[in-house]
């Protein structure tokens, strides 16, 4: 059985990304136009070489300019050749007038013995992962935990996330079990909790909440989510 030789695809990812910076920059000069011409060959096989010569060419209206590439699949092709989709960030000029485009494509590179890299697949139009429609259930309160604990569970919550962002390890002591919360030592001020959900757990009472903080340095508010475990000795204190 013959085995695929691991390769590190980091270097794949590298060599399209430094590619795709060349392929989609120009401006319509013909030192430009050649500049890129001799970038872009230092990726290609002598074939590709060919069939890019008159990609862009003198009389093209438009100028281009890179803002971004992103590696989104590199999917092993046989022994020695590797897809790779990414997409491309571009700011197009023409005239007085500029567009962002967001474009995808694949290319196949292959790798050699020795880990050198050639492109030997055009880019080819292709497309990226949208975003899903998929939504989690919303959660809620099933009534197991009775009012009054609810209302001790939640004061308890609002004074804890109050200390919490300054908190140090001694003082999470009193309210957190061992490291079931780490000290995070930030610059945030509480707002409030968001739409807690409370259900019995045996003895314990478990809590979906999320934080509302300011944080100080940027103004912005911060929410943060969390799924705790409370239980009740002497205090309340979190345990998971």
């Amino acid at each position: 059985v013959i085995e695929q030789k691991i390769v590190d695809t980091n270097k794949i990812e590298n060599f399209v990304k430094a590619f795709a910076k060349s392929y989609y920059s120009w401006s319509n000069t013909q030192e430009s136009i050649e500049k890129r011409t001799a970038a872009i060959n230092q990726y290609l096989t002598k074939s590709l070489q060919d069939l890019n010569v008159d990609t862009v060419h003198m009389d093209i209206p438009t100028s281009s300019t890179v803002t971004d590439v992103k590696i989104w699949e590199v999917e092993a092709a046989g022994m020695n050749d590797f897809t790779v989709v990414y997409s491309v960030d571009q700011t197009v000029t023409e005239g007085e007038q500029s567009i962002g485009y967001t474009s995808a494509y694949m290319v196949v590179v292959h790798v050699d013995s020795d880990g050198n890299m050639v492109i030997t697949q055009n880019p080819t139009i292709s497309s990226i992962p949208t975003k899903s429609v998929y939504e989690p259930k919303v959660k809620e309160s099933d009534g197991t935990v009775d009012a009054a604990t609810t209302e001790e569970v939640t004061e308890f919550l609002e004074t804890f996330f109050k200390l919490y962002p300054t908190a140090t390890d001694k003082e999470l002591a009193y309210y957190v079990e061992e490291n079931a919360l780490e000290p995070i030592n930030g610059d945030y001020l509480f707002s409030e909790l968001v739409n807690p959900v409370f259900t019995a757990d045996g003895k314990n009472v478990k809590v979906s909440v999320a934080v509302k903080f300011i944080d100080n340095q940027t103004k912005a508010t911060q929410v943060s989510q969390y799924e705790l475990t409370l239980h009740k000795d002497s205090n309340w204190k979190i345990i998971g």
